[in-house]
């Protein structure tokens, strides 16, 4: 065993994760990869997914099961993956070269260093491996591979974690990209000790202009790609067994079905299928608690790092998606060696990419609440987005006047609103008048859950603010075009959209607070707004 080749670490990560309880076993992987490799004849694969979207869970479970290092049936004979034929033929039987990407050496400052420490580690497990062959670990890894291939006739395994991740280190030059991709090109291409290079990744393989150092890989993404789908986030049948485990073993749960859906669901999937964030689902059972998981392990605001280069043209999309609406894009691949994203297409594109934005039906739109929460931060914290951030923070004030019932006050924020020189405020339908609404109420997603279109009494309402509190006020909002505040209150009455605040016959009511109804309408005649709020 060594650091690279038949490393033990891969076996003990995966083992530590396999007996946790809110282990969920997605084993039958293995049985696609085995089957594209002995099939079909393809032996490169490339899995790319946001991070904390368990690629280096599967990576482990790869090199766990295929690699000698450790004898794994007592791991895996209990999991989906022990009930294939060939079972017993795959376990333990390969050399693998095991690669974390994201591992740099002590006090690392360049390139040079980084590529270096991968090589003579390979390179120095190969010669202890293969003693009896007096390897030079001077030479390239894949001179030393191919000689090992041409005395022995063995091949390799490469299980390839985080493929990308040096091309967002601070040393790493655009020389340096491209001498990467080389080194890898130069490793697996072509190569006839490859048995199989499963490489995993945030980023997908970058296109040149007439081919690619790495175009032997086939590379299966999120939003694009089919096979693969289900092994990467969690179904919600998944989820319904993890909530049942977290259940029967908390004490005291403070989390309801329904809450992890709002905060955590949401990603689709090219199968149509929608998938839940895995890590902040374990956190959340873990902790017993709600909470911001992934969108807080990013090292930067990385919604404004895509956006900056473009504001002028994605503040108004963005009003839209806070507001729960999709927007239509061209999805592009988004190349690691591209510097800056200017256009839309760009932008949208490699926010998908990063798990910021899901992508369905050609539009894009912000899955759920977790990553809602970081919009709403960009909103209200930069300056730069110009009215935008304006009419945010008047939001915080317009909730205080709707509570307090002072409609005028209300109707001035409004007219402020339709006064910029967005086209998102011409109000052409009710879209774009709930669009202004949400954004002028974004302070009150702090203190309230803000539902839009949701299911109540006998129809759909605009927006239900369900407070936080359980004796806060709540607000139901209805919006009219071309109508008065007074029909949008009569119809809140009744369709009985109440109903959801009030919870069922002999229950135990959700709030206690005063429930509000407020009706606002624009006149396109007169281009005026008015308000009416009714306590029900």
């Amino acid at each position: 065993m060594g650091r690279y080749l038949n490393s033990r670490v891969p076996f003990e990560v995966y083992r530590e994760i396999a007996g946790t309880r809110f282990f969920v076993d997605k084993s039958l992987i293995l049985e696609e990869i085995l089957s594209a490799v002995e099939v079909d004849g393809q032996k490169y694969l490339c899995i790319t997914r946001p991070r904390r979207f368990g690629k280096s869970i599967m990576a482990c479970m790869v090199a766990a099961f295929l690699g000698k290092a450790v004898d794994a049936e007592k791991l895996f004979g209990r999991l989906f993956i022990a009930e294939n034929e060939n079972y017993k033929a795959y376990l333990n039987k390969y050399n693998v070269l095991y690669i974390d990407f994201s591992e740099v050496p002590r006090d690392c400052t360049s390139y040079r260093q980084y590529i270096a420490r991968i090589q003579d580690g390979i390179n120095n497990d190969l010669a202890r491996a293969y003693d009896d062959l007096h390897i030079d670990a001077k030479k390239a890894t894949w001179d030393i591979l191919t000689d090992i291939f041409q005395k022995k006739s063995e091949k390799f395994i490469f299980v390839m974690d985080e493929w990308d991740a040096m091309f967002h280190m601070s040393f790493i030059t655009q020389e340096d990209k491209e001498a990467y991709l080389l080194f890898l090109k130069s490793l697996l291409k072509g190569k006839a000790y490859v048995e199989l290079a499963y490489m995993t990744g945030v980023l997908p393989i970058a296109k040149y202009s007439g081919g690619s150092e790495l175009n032997m890989f086939l590379e299966y993404d999120m939003a694009t790609k089919k096979k693969f789908s289900e092994y990467f986030g969690f179904s919600d049948a998944e989820v319904d067994k993890l909530f049942e485990r977290y259940q029967k073993g908390t004490d005291e749960p403070a989390i309801t079905r329904e809450e992890l859906r709002i905060w955590y669901d949401g990603y689709c999937t090219a199968k149509g299928k929608r998938i839940y964030n895995p890590r902040s689902v374990v956190c959340a059972l873990t902790d017993n608690e709600l909470s911001n998981y992934w969108t807080s392990s990013g090292p930067y605001d990385e919604i404004f790092y895509y956006i900056r280069n473009n504001i002028q043209d994605v503040r108004d999309d963005i009003v839209l998606m806070v507001s729960g609406e999709t927007v239509p894009i061209a999805l592009q691949g988004y190349a690691v060696t591209g510097t800056e994203l200017k256009t839309k297409n760009q932008i949208y594109s490699a926010m998908v990419v990063y798990g910021l934005l899901t992508y369905e039906n050609k539009k894009v739109s912000i899955p759920n609440k977790e990553l809602m929460d970081k919009f709403n931060e960009l909103l209200l914290n930069n300056d730069c987005l110009g009215y935008v951030y304006s009419l945010a923070r008047e939001s915080e004030r317009m909730l205080a006047a709707t509570l307090a019932g002072d409609t005028n006050t209300m109707a001035d924020i409004l007219e402020y609103a339709h006064n910029t020189e967005s086209p998102i405020f011409s109000y052409n339908n009710e879209i774009e008048l709930a669009a202004v609404v949400n954004l002028v109420y974004l302070a009150a997603r702090d203190r309230y859950r803000v539902e839009r279109e949701d299911k109540a009494g006998k129809g759909y309402v605009d927006f239900i603010f369900y407070p936080e509190v359980k004796g806060a006020d709540a607000l139901i909002l209805e919006l009219k075009v071309g109508s008065t505040p007074k029909k949008a209150i009569q119809q809140i009455k009744d369709k009985n959209y109440v109903l959801r605040l009030r919870g069922k016959l002999g229950e135990e009511p959700k709030y206690t607070g005063k429930v509000l109804a407020v009706g606002i309408s624009y006149s396109k005649k007169t281009k005026k707004h008015v308000c009416k709020v009714e306590v029900l």
